[in-house]
């Protein structure tokens, strides 16, 4: 729809600089007015730049291909980049041209009141016919619709000076139409010097206004973000494109970083609606990261499954063991090549003086059949549980227990209270105590799972 709209405005231009070109023409020939023959010539430019725009926006609003990546709107630069070519050759055809009768005083002009009558027909024109244009390129973000729209608001204010020459010449001042006809050069050679900065702007890439600071605020003030490797933007057209890459700790969960990305094209896309961004997260190392922290991302960076990962100093070096889960139906072969794989990579991380030791074990894929225990065994297992626990003075408030049979054993759920201060580890090793006593009065347990709850916290 924007597409059809810039197409059909640049097109009722085209006409209209077409009709006025033909009509000063015809005046300035007709009367000898320098103002009107510069103002015909003007006029002849803006068509040609107007059948430039036309196509221009044609080639632009094409989707992007195989060979133009980033799409054609490029093209409409390419146009506004003639079009200031066009300006600029015509502005010194007319400075030289009036310069040469204010010297030789060959100022000699029939007076028309047609003439006049078309150079207030051709004001009026660019009056609506530059707001029209302005309008659909504010809309669309069109560089060669807003360098037509500026193009067209240049004319209307030279036509009111060439209209002001002749009422002066009128008055028997002939020269007047020469300082006309340099009023409209000079206001030419502005427009083409703005017009060509801010389309030389978007052909060498330069990014608009503020967009490199906002950018860069809004990635730099974003949580996660470590620090911004880079940031490219490129205007083409009515896109901007954005590239941005940051640093981000690469402890970060994969999940947490797709969500950051996320969040930070969300963020500039709001600042920038016609942003195009892509953002790329570089995972770095941590001075303050931990060897069991490492360990554990050498194993996920190798799609690998371990537990029970232990961190030792024996004198000045430093031993880590681990088990290492595998699908049971691996073959040792297979397996230990896994475990080897690992072990050197962790080596390669942490030093080759440190030693690392792996327990292949099997993955626990498989789903097991299981049922709850009879009542009066569940009782009884739930009794014993609790008088254990009284024994503990900082577990409290045994509830949801839950006991079953499956082919491995028996196995007893839990939940249980500590204070919301009480440090982890303290916790982990009273749940581990009680397990141990609970499966040394009842040998057929074969697993104990307690999940621990803050006091003054909800059950579940």
């Amino acid at each position: 729809m924007a597409g059809s709209e810039k197409q059909s405005v640049a097109l009722v231009s085209m006409a209209a600089s077409g009709g006025l070109a033909i009509a000063k023409l015809i005046a300035g020939l007709l009367t000898g007015s320098l103002g009107i023959l510069s103002e015909a010539v003007h006029s002849f430019i803006d068509f040609c730049a107007t059948v430039i725009t036309f196509f221009a926006v044609r080639v632009g609003d094409q989707p992007p291909d195989e060979r133009h990546h980033y799409g054609h709107a490029k093209f409409e630069s390419i146009a506004a980049l003639a079009e200031t070519g066009l300006l600029l050759a015509t502005t010194g055809w007319i400075a030289y041209e009036a310069i040469h009768r204010l010297v030789s005083g060959d100022t000699q002009i029939l007076l028309a009141w047609w003439a006049a009558a078309i150079i207030i027909a051709s004001i009026i024109i660019d009056f609506f016919r530059s707001r029209a244009l302005s309008r659909v390129a504010k809309a669309t973000t069109s560089e060669a619709l807003a360098a037509d729209a500026l193009n067209f608001t240049s004319d209307m204010w030279s036509s009111l000076a060439v209209l002001a020459g002749l009422i002066v010449t009128w008055f028997g001042f002939p020269a007047a139409d020469s300082i006309a006809a340099l009023i409209v050069a000079a206001v030419m050679v502005v427009i083409a010097l703005r017009l060509g900065k801010r389309t030389l702007d978007t052909l060498l890439d330069a990014a608009p206004g503020s967009a490199t600071e906002d950018i860069r605020r809004i990635v730099e003030t974003t949580p996660g973000v470590l620090s911004l490797e880079r940031l490219r933007i490129r205007p083409a057209g009515a896109t901007l494109f954005t590239g941005v890459v940051v640093s981000v700790p690469r402890t970060m969960p994969i999940d947490v970083m797709i969500a950051l990305r996320e969040k930070l094209a969300r963020d500039i896309r709001a600042a920038y609606s016609n942003a195009d961004v892509t953002v790329t997260t570089d995972p770095v190392a941590l001075d303050d990261e931990t060897i069991s922290q490492r360990v554990r991302l050498i194993a996920h960076r190798q799609d690998l499954a371990i537990h029970h990962l232990t961190i030792q100093r024996v004198g000045i070096r430093t031993a880590v063991s681990f088990d290492l889960e595998v699908d049971g139906k691996m073959t040792l072969l297979d397996a230990h090549e896994k475990a080897t794989g690992l072990e050197a990579a962790i080596r390669r991380e942490l030093g080759e003086d440190v030693e690392v030791e792996s327990h292949i074990e099997p993955l626990p894929e498989k789903v097991l059949p299981g049922e709850d225990l009879a009542q009066r065994s569940k009782k009884e297992i739930e009794a014993l549980l609790r008088r254990l626990a009284a024994g503990e003075k900082r577990v409290s408030d045994i509830h949801n227990v839950r006991v079953r049979r499956n082919p491995e054993g028996i196995f007893v759920h839990y939940h249980c209270r500590f204070s919301p201060a009480e440090a982890i580890e303290t916790v982990h090793e009273i749940i581990d105590r009680l397990e141990m006593q609970l499966q040394q009065a009842k040998p057929e347990i074969r697993r104990v799972i307690a999940h621990a709850e803050p006091v003054g916290y909800a059950q579940h």
